[in-house]
């Protein structure tokens, strides 16, 4: 059984070979700072952490509860810091080669921006009503 399941993964493995499609994305791609970052790939990771943190974050906040604006900022705060930490200090890639500290700061802002928000009023009102 299980040299069938080796079987189909290598035809696949193959197949994606001979088109020129290797898998493009790897997991351990994302703390090495020496791989190459083009700028749709290096977006959609930065999206994805920020939605990450905003749901840990909503989360968090609804079930503590936390109540007012300072939270939203806070949020906004450590979400751009976890965001400007990973692609400086982890990648260490060259923000005017993406379009500056700008667009890198605002990939996924407004999105995560929303779950947060969802997040922490859901949580809040069916833990604490």
């Amino acid at each position: 059984m299980k040299e069938g399941k080796s079987t189909k993964f290598n035809i696949h493995h193959q197949l994606q070979q001979q088109n020129g499609h290797i898998s493009p994305f790897k997991f351990a791609k994302l703390l090495d700072p020496e791989a190459s970052w083009d700028k749709d790939q290096l977006g959609d990771v930065l999206h994805w952490i920020r939605q990450v943190v905003a749901l840990v974050c909503g989360l968090l906040w609804g079930a503590v509860p936390f109540v007012g604006a300072i939270w939203i900022v806070v949020f906004l705060v450590l979400s751009s810091g976890i965001i400007y930490g990973y692609y400086s200090l982890i990648l260490k890639v060259d923000e005017e080669d993406f379009g500056g500290h700008g667009t890198l700061l605002q990939e996924g802002l407004f999105a995560s921006l929303t779950l947060f928000l969802l997040v922490w009023i859901l949580v809040y009102s069916l833990a604490h009503f």
